[in-house]
């Protein structure tokens, strides 16, 4: 996107003509008038980016202006690196000297930025000529791309109608069963989902049903659509209304005002039983610019199909609906769609089936893609045809004429998206395919590239994270993972997408991705560069100088040959923001790093890295070190010279069995470690090195939301509550105590930290801290070897947000009772370890939405929780390694639900019932504790008969 080129690169011209008052005579006269122009563009550019279709004239002007914008930040850079790498300090002859030497080196800085900016200024000139030719273009291409969207958008269903429909009985089963229910009032049905998946399609079928028919006399059906103009909107209705009553539309109609035709649409259905369906619904604005036409009448149903879960959700809830979810096609759906459409016999040929296979794994079960796809394979008889397409699906995407209807359907929702999320979207591609993208990492990675911008009141991470739920709400892309407590955990890209935003990142030389044995044409100039094999792939070029962003994944040698150490931190890359060489195969900390003044984010997880040098101290403008599942166990002095620092990570879990108590391992932090005054995310913090001056050090970092200590010893406990007491913005705070029966000691906590959401404590507690009660933002509390002699029950139990409790030796009583009214939110609930605990009680109206229960390792339990039939929600109870007594006492027969439907035996290890299977894992404990997959059946495991 030549617009996120111009905006950065005008950010960047800002700050320097506030910082550099002593620009050269001239130069500033240039800068301020290349900034005016650069503004100018960069509103042209964003109108010119919403266009589908331009003309190739434009697509070179829009390159042109990319290209010059990059040469403006190269040259800015540049001048940086010269002028502030180099900053003598000192008072003696030798800083003296060094200040000379400064001055001079600055002085040429300034005449070669002259230089530089006198050339672009000519540049620039011969460009804004020719936005003057292209100004009236945007409007006029706007305007027929409106019309032509709207009809390519109808395609989507009516592509699928061709289709033999497979997978709609359910749904359309599902949806008019809310459709016809007796309930009084207005209801509004939404059905959401990713462009392709059939909405329309599913919505139609449903409209058309006799049932439904019966139902409900007067009907109407509505496109909104991205571009709908309310007047068109309600006038179509209105037609639709009369002709049901088989009478004239009202004289005037196409005068009439629209607060006249809404006034008309309600009278008319006043007292009336309706179904309304608003289809292809893309904004709240929409909805609300319609929902207040159609009155509130007994049994009406308003039908919603959206691809914002926002609109879904928030249109159901202000109108007591129901909101359906429509899930792509399974694998035999799929398959059962695409012989349908391709073989005239329905069963695909043996030597295609493989192809065939692949090719349906990349349509992820959506059916627009399903068709669309067998549309074209149907025409090639040849299995290397087949191939071809397989392997070239994204160039056929924008060439063949039934792959381009269904990408410009997909595509819809990117040229929907604010401004500030394309970027953010398209920086998707990065990844490769079927990746899981870890949701910190790349919230990190949006905030080093510039892509957030900040907003008062909120830290740049908080922003991000608004972005990232703005693109799930809009079905672009999918949750993968989730914490037990509901934070999202990694996150998806449908393939297809994907494929599609390649194809667009690579057209606006967004990304360059290097995959292994491809051959691809280079770009002249790679701005960000992604390796997805190995470093060999990547051809030397001096186009790589003016890289800012390198990123490396699924590499495959074993080790950096030299040639690949070459490529991956050659001289021309000093310009670099982002290196993530996260799982290279790295022993040794690569000293070039260490020259790249500009760099904000640099991961090393996962390598073999042990060492780093002190001119780490050198990366001033580093904002993510991520040292993760690395060797490195202590960090040199100079790290607290990193002043804009956001995350430091350096830690790893080493879990040598389930039981074992040192599983985690920290970096011994530097003394000065509180000057890193923006710090959010600390981990993990060995608290046996510095004693109470470094747990004092650490209430400086006053925007800590993350904080891991280990090693944490009692006669330190009152410096690090001081601390706490400080760190006001903490959400998550994590404390283990240097031995399993050294004591915690947080009771001199005066001021907790009032959004704290998570809080681990392992290690040894007198008692549990009397201020966990007061937090009421608290969704996860994990206590582990905690030893306490009374029920810490009492003091948990009300806490309004508690979502997950996990107890390992925390209790040594022989009782714990869940009373009535206690944990109101609860979900998870994990006893491990707890020897002494003979009884478990659970009261009715407790834990009311318990959905997951694991008893593990308590040797004394030897019957299920009395009070276990009240937990309606649960849906998985687990067993590991407990007596076969509580086994015995489970008993089939009582009515309840799934919760009783558990089994545990000890040659098996662990077994469960979920979603209306037994899962057997046996595990293997001599292969590093990993265990066999599990197996599924609906019947006992016959050795538990």
């Amino acid at each position: 996107m030549a617009d996120i080129a111009v905006t950065y690169v005008l950010d960047k011209l800002m700050a320097l003509m506030q910082e550099e008052v002593k620009l050269l005579k001239g130069v500033k006269e240039e800068t301020v008038w290349i900034a005016d122009e650069l503004a100018t563009m960069e509103a042209f550019l964003r109108t010119a980016d919403e266009m589908e279709e331009r003309s190739p004239q434009l697509d070179v002007w829009v390159k042109q202006v990319r290209d010059v914008a990059y040469d403006i930040e190269d040259v800015l850079d540049e001048y940086r690196l010269v002028v502030e790498v180099t900053n003598p300090h000192g008072n003696d002859l030798n800083a003296s000297l060094s200040k000379i030497v400064f001055s001079m080196r600055n002085l040429r800085a300034r005449h070669h930025i002259a230089s530089e900016i006198h050339q672009l200024r000519s540049r620039f000139e011969s460009i804004s000529e020719g936005r003057q030719r292209f100004q009236g273009e945007t409007t006029i291409v706007d305007t027929k791309i409106t019309a032509k969207t709207r009809h390519d958008r109808r395609q989507d269903a009516l592509l699928l109608e061709e289709a033999d429909l497979v997978g709609i009985e359910k749904p359309k089963k599902q949806l008019i069963s809310w459709l016809v229910q007796d309930d009084s009032g207005r209801e509004v049905v939404s059905v959401v989902g990713m462009g392709g998946l059939g909405k329309t399609t599913l919505v139609k079928k449903v409209y058309d049903d006799t049932q439904v028919k019966l139902q409900f006399k007067y009907r109407a059906w509505v496109t909104v659509s991205q571009s709908f103009k309310m007047e068109d909107l309600l006038k179509d209705m209105v037609q639709q209304l009369y002709k049901v009553k088989r009478r004239p539309v009202p004289q005037g109609m196409d005068s009439m005002s629209t607060d006249q035709l809404r006034t008309k649409i309600k009278s008319f259905l006043q007292h009336k039983k309706y179904l309304v369906v608003l289809d292809d619904v893309w904004h709240m604005d929409d909805w609300d610019a319609v929902k207040h036409t159609l009155p509130n009448n007994s049994c009406s149903r308003v039908m919603l199909t959206t691809r914002n879960s926002e609109v879904a959700s928030v249109s159901c809830k202000e109108f007591n609906g129901n909101v359906y979810p429509l899930n792509p096609l399974s694998p035999e759906e799929s398959w059962t769609l695409f012989c349908r459409k391709t073989f005239w016999d329905n069963s695909c040929p043996p030597d295609l089936k493989s192809i065939t296979e692949s090719i349906l794994g990349r349509c992820e079960g959506l059916p627009l893609a399903i068709v669309a796809i067998s549309g074209v394979l149907g025409t090639k008889n040849r299995i290397d045809e087949w191939d071809m397409i397989q392997r070239s699906l994204a160039d056929e995407l924008k060439e063949n004429v039934r792959l381009n209807s269904m990408e410009k359907i997909l595509f819809l929702s990117y040229h929907d998206l604010p401004y500030s999320l394309k970027s953010c979207f398209l920086y998707f591609s990065i990844f490769p395919a079927s990746h899981l993208i870890d949701k910190m990492r790349l919230i990190r990675l949006w905030i080093a590239e510039g892509f957030v911008k900040e907003k008062e009141g909120m830290v740049l991470e908080e922003v991000a994270e608004g972005y990232l739920y703005e693109l799930l709400n809009r079905s672009l892309i999918q949750v993968a993972g989730t914490t037990s407590e509901g934070r999202i955990k990694t996150c998806r890209i449908h393939d297809l997408l994907r494929e599609i935003i390649i194809s667009k990142s690579r057209d606006q030389n967004f990304v360059t991705i290097a995959r292994g044995g491809q051959n691809m044409m280079w770009p002249d100039k790679v701005r960000r560069l992604s390796i997805h094999k190995a470093t060999q792939d990547v051809p030397e070029t001096k186009s790589n100088g003016r890289l800012r962003s390198l990123l490396m994944f699924q590499r495959v040698e074993s080790s950096l040959s030299k040639s690949s150490k070459s490529l991956l931190f050659p001289p021309d890359f000093r310009l670099l923001n982002l290196l993530d060489l996260q799982g290279a195969p790295l022993a040794i900390f690569p000293n070039e790093i260490t020259k790249l003044f500009h760099l904000k984010y640099l991961s090393l997880r996962g390598t073999k890295i042990e060492i780093i040098p002190s001119s780490i101290g050198n990366l001033q403008n580093l904002e993510t070190f991520d040292l993760k599942h690395t060797r490195v166990t202590a960090l040199p002095a100079e790290i607290s010279r990193l002043q804009k620092l956001r995350h430091l990570l350096v830690y790893r879990y080493e879990i040598e069995s389930y039981a074992h108590f040192n599983s985690k391992y920290g970096f011994k932090a530097v003394a000065q470690i509180g000057r890193l005054q923006f710090l959010q995310k600390l981990g993990i913090i060995e608290a046996d090195h510095g004693g109470d001056d470094m747990m004092k050090e650490l209430g400086r970092l006053k925007q800590l939301r993350r904080l891991a200590i280990v090693k944490l010893r009692r006669e330190n406990g009152t410096a690090l509550c001081s601390s706490i007491n400080l760190l006001t913005n903490l959400r998550a705070l994590s404390i283990t105590s240097a031995e399993e029966d050294e004591i915690i000691d947080l009771e001199s906590l005066s001021f907790p930290p009032p959004f704290l959401q998570r809080i681990y404590l392992t290690g040894c507690l007198e008692k549990l801290p009397y201020w966990i009660s007061s937090l009421h933002s608290l969704a996860k509390v994990s206590l582990k070897w905690s030893q306490l002699k009374v029920d810490p029950l009492e003091s948990l139990q009300g806490l309004p947000n508690l979502v997950h409790l996990e107890f390992l030796q925390v209790y040594e009583g022989e009782i714990l009772q869940f009373k009535a009214g206690g944990f109101q939110r609860l979900k998870v609930l994990g006893l491990d370890k707890m020897d002494a605990l003979k009884t478990v009680t659970v009261e009715m109206g407790a834990m009311p939405f318990l959905e997951k229960l694991i008893l593990q390792r308590c040797k004394s339990l030897h019957r299920l929780p009395s009070g276990i039939e009240h937990l309606s929600k649960l849906k998985l109870v687990e067993f590991f390694d407990m007596p076969n007594e509580l086994i015995l006492s489970i008993r089939p027969e009582i009515e309840g639900g799934d919760y009783l439907k558990v089994a545990h035996v000890p040659e098996i290890n662990s077994t469960y019932w979920r979603d209306g299977a037994w899962d057997v894992y046996s595990l293997d404990r001599s292969s590093e504790g990993e265990g066999s997959a599990p197996t599924r059946s609906h019947e006992l495991p016959p050795y538990w008969k």
